[in-house]
């Protein structure tokens, strides 16, 4: 299957393992910081350049189809076989590394521009690439030296890993801005015991659901589980139209995505994430004192 490949780009690989992992254009959009207009185009050649349909699309639903589950393990070894290529030239080269391989979250927003501008200043000339993908994908291409480091959060521990803590962020609560829960400067997590949760399922994202539910169970409430989150877009427009949704957000990523429609409040009893920076316990990156530098900036 992949000798199939030639002439396709490593691009369209990363957009078809994303999407296959997402099962979902919009979300692996976001996790691309890409347009998801670019992300279907970007498939449908990729489907031409192979002669086959990858996935099944449906109004609902996005599946693999036969051919793209045969694929999905061969588009991986491609790209894996491409960061070990990478990094085998800068270690034969001896010099330093032109770029710095960076795995990231969701939600990152200040805390990535930040880190980003201090390392400019720290290594001119360093180019830093940043991967997106899902947390345990991130944890074992770092493993593998594919990646050289990736933000983390809610990861207690990782083989061969070395787990470093960055910083801890507040999540805040978003509501219709119309809401009377909206009118204080904190909201209580009781008032909103009648209200639906709009959050991401736990099979995506396990730290940040388990976090949330148990936030509400200790305000004295089992939470009212809504419709999943699907896209940023989508689920910031289904709140804003709706009398009583809610969802959170990370504090430094809220401010970026604030809509006239919807408020972002701290919650009174504050429910906080910590940011880990995860490297390779035996051959951490070159540049690790720059990146914690530029993270503790």
């Amino acid at each position: 299957m992949i000798a199939h490949t030639v002439g396709v780009e490593l691009r369209q690989l990363r957009y078809f393992v994303t999407v296959a992992e997402e099962l979902h254009f919009g979300r692996a959009a976001d996790r691309l910081h890409i347009v998801q207009a670019a992300v279907s185009q970007q498939i449908r050649r990729l489907e031409r350049d192979l002669g086959v349909e990858l996935f099944d699309r449906t109004p609902r639903t996005v599946r693999l189809t036969d051919a793209g589950r045969l694929f999905l393990p061969q588009a991986r070894a491609v790209l894996a076989a491409e960061g070990r290529a990478r990094a085998s030239v800068a270690r034969f080269v001896g010099g330093a590394p032109t770029a710095l391989r960076l795995g990231t979250s969701h939600g990152l927003g200040e805390h990535l521009d930040r880190v980003l501008d201090a390392l400019v200043s720290l290594v001119p000339g360093l180019s830093v690439e940043l991967v997106a993908a899902a947390t345990q994908e991130r944890l074992d291409r770092v493993r593998a030296h594919t990646l050289d480091a990736t933000f983390v959060r809610g990861v207690a521990d990782s083989p061969e890993l070395r787990l470093i803590p960055l910083w801890r962020d507040r999540l805040l609560v978003a509501l219709p801005a119309a809401h009377p829960a909206a009118a204080g400067d904190e909201i209580d997590l009781a008032d909103l015991a009648r209200m639906p949760l709009r959050i991401v399922e736990r099979t995506r994202n396990a730290p940040l659901h388990d976090l949330v539910v148990a936030s509400c169970r200790d305000a004295g409430f089992e939470p009212v589980l809504g419709p999943p989150t699907t896209t940023l877009q989508d689920n910031l427009a289904a709140i804003g139209s709706s009398d009583d949704a809610w969802t959170v957000f990370y504090e430094p990523f809220a401010h970026s995505v604030r809509t006239s429609r919807v408020a972002m409040r701290p919650t009174a009893t504050p429910i906080v994430m910590e940011t880990l920076l995860a490297v390779s316990e035996a051959n951490p990156p070159r540049y690790l004192g720059q990146l914690l530098h530029a993270c503790r900036y």
